[in-house]
């Protein structure tokens, strides 16, 4: 099951994508539903018509689409034929800013230690950082290279996992309770914005940084034992790739650690880290110039496929 958000003729709205390029729009599908069978439970005639909304209602938003998926497998007025440049980011705009754990895979922090000539030393602890709201892209959009601010653009590809259920003190055990699904972010990054200003909240919150998407994949439709491969290129060029059961810190723990004394909420987006291969790190470093296509997949949920803008920035939310 891929749920997304994605552009319509007036607005915007939620849905099942189905194949490549099909959508069965939920709030339609859920009022074609009700005319069929309208002494149906109130639960339905209460269906969100945001992701924010259908997140926010965990399991039950969940049983409901998987039962239109079985009612309405060939119905077309529910469904629609759509581009890639119609999908949203899952969350457009995230109430919060995404949290990020940095240096997260062995070989990743030994290509960085080694690029930036310091002893080698696997942190023992999450390192979290967070990308604002206004740093969302979606997940075919193109990439701002903001040129007059930067000259050292780099990609991270990495698994997004979404809140479902609010907690605060998470236990490790308890931690996949908390999850509604899983996505995909390229977490772009300037890398003489990190230099500078010494951490690395700026390099990685310019506008249009984060390329979210193409959808959500809840929990219990994803691998069962969490463990994908993990993907990116750049112009054709595979430059990552692993797995996500590599990670230094693993989904239990991040959520664990982050949530001790700070309360997750449903919708609240954690991207867990990043594989070995990423530009800066290479001999010579290989940043991204205007025209480049990055491409980046995770197994079971997708691909994000976005080109590098020659010129310009962003002067407000990217969608």
């Amino acid at each position: 099951m891929k749920l997304v958000t994605y552009k319509t003729a007036a607005s915007e709205s939620i849905g099942v994508l189905i194949g490549g390029s099909t959508i069965l729009d939920l709030p339609r599908a859920v009022r074609r539903h009700q005319e069929r069978q309208p002494h149906t439970d109130g639960k339905a005639a209460n269906f969100p018509k945001t992701m924010q909304g259908l997140i926010e209602g965990a399991d039950w938003t969940v049983d409901i689409v998987e039962a239109l998926l079985e009612e309405f497998p060939h119905d077309k007025d529910s469904t629609f034929s759509v581009k890639e440049e119609d999908i949203l980011a899952p969350l457009p705009r995230p109430t919060k800013n995404v949290y990020c754990v940095g240096r997260n895979y062995i070989e990743h922090v030994a290509e960085g230690d080694r690029a930036q000539n310091r002893s080698h030393e696997l942190p023992v602890v999450p390192q979290f950082f967070t990308k604002p709201p206004t740093a969302v892209s979606g997940p075919y959009s193109n990439i701002k290279f903001h040129s007059d601010v930067t000259s050292e653009l780099d990609y991270e590809i990495e698994l997004a996992v979404i809140i479902g259920k609010r907690g605060t003190n998470i236990s490790e055990a308890s931690a996949l309770d908390h999850i509604f699904g899983f996505s995909i972010i390229n977490d772009i990054t300037a890398r003489d914005l990190q230099r500078k200003h010494g951490q690395w909240f700026k390099g990685k919150a310019l506008d249009g940084s984060c390329i979210f998407g193409p959808c959500i994949v809840p929990r219990s439709h994803w691998i069962e034992n969490l463990t994908g491969s993990i993907k990116l290129w750049v112009n054709g060029q595979l430059r990552q790739s692993s797995t996500t059961d590599n990670m230094i810190f693993g989904i239990p723990k991040i959520i664990a650690s982050l949530s001790a004394g700070l309360t997750l909420e449903p919708g609240d987006i954690i991207a867990t880290g990043t594989p070995s291969g990423v530009g800066y790190a290479m001999t010579p470093p290989h940043f991204l110039k205007g025209g480049d296509t990055v491409l980046g997949e995770i197994e079971g949920i997708g691909h994000v496929k976005n080109v590098v803008e020659e010129f310009g920035s962003v002067t407000g939310m990217v969608a």
